[in-house]
């Protein structure tokens, strides 16, 4: 007999190699499956909540100095009015827009929103002098007015 040739032991070299090759590729999948989950979360989402956040800034931002120049041609007697477009959805996805007063009178600002994503812009210039309120979303047009009289 040579040495390292037992006859008897082939059938089961072949078993092992078989249940070697299951736990390797049972191993593989179960670290393909968490690195899956993971993309997911980590390459995907965060980057889409930062471009959400810096797109609701930019609303903000263009609102608020809708608002500032609507108060800036403000008759002292009558009113005015004016209309304007802003992005329907951003990231494929509606979003809200409130004016609202913060804890003191003189602070007001406004927010776009979805779901926990939101940007407060300050509207500077005119929360100490004009009260402001008022909601829309993105889609069709928007209506910024100032009626003297209050509305």
């Amino acid at each position: 007999m040579k040495p390292g040739y037992h006859p008897e032991n082939q059938r089961e070299a072949g078993v092992s190699t078989l249940i070697e090759y299951v736990i390797i590729s049972g191993v593989l999948l179960f670290l393909f499956i968490v690195v899956v989950l993971q993309v997911n979360t980590n390459i995907m989402q965060g980057p889409a909540e930062t471009l959400e956040y810096t797109a609701f800034s930019d609303i903000g931002n263009g609102i608020s100095t809708r608002i500032v120049d609507v108060y800036s041609l403000a008759p002292t007697n009558g009113n005015i009015s004016t209309s304007f477009d802003i992005p329907d959805e951003v990231a494929g996805q509606d979003y809200n827009v409130e004016v609202y007063s913060g804890d003191t009178a003189s602070d007001q600002y406004v927010m776009v929103y979805r779901g926990n994503i939101a940007s407060n812009i300050s509207l500077a210039g005119i929360s100490s002098t004009r009260n402001v309120t008022g909601n829309t979303t993105g889609q069709g047009m928007n209506r910024i007015g100032y009626d003297s009289e209050g509305f």
